[in-house]
């Protein structure tokens, strides 16, 4: 997991996003690789079975 404190989209693109009303949303972590954004969203659903994430891809290029 990549802390979010230091913004790496560029190259850890996979994002697991909490979902909270009003169209809110909120990253709760950052993957390399989509099959580790996977297993960790896994385990948020059985530890927080109402809340609602999901996986993005968030590829966001840097402005030259």
């Amino acid at each position: 997991m990549i802390s979010t404190s230091q913004p790496k989209s560029n190259t850890h693109p996979w994002c697991i996003i909490r979902q909270l009303p009003n169209m809110q949303r909120l990253v709760v972590a950052r993957f390399h690789r989509r099959h580790d954004a996977d297993g960790y969203i896994q385990i948020l659903r059985q530890l927080l079975p109402t809340t609602k994430h999901v996986i993005v891809f968030d590829l966001v290029q840097k402005e030259s």
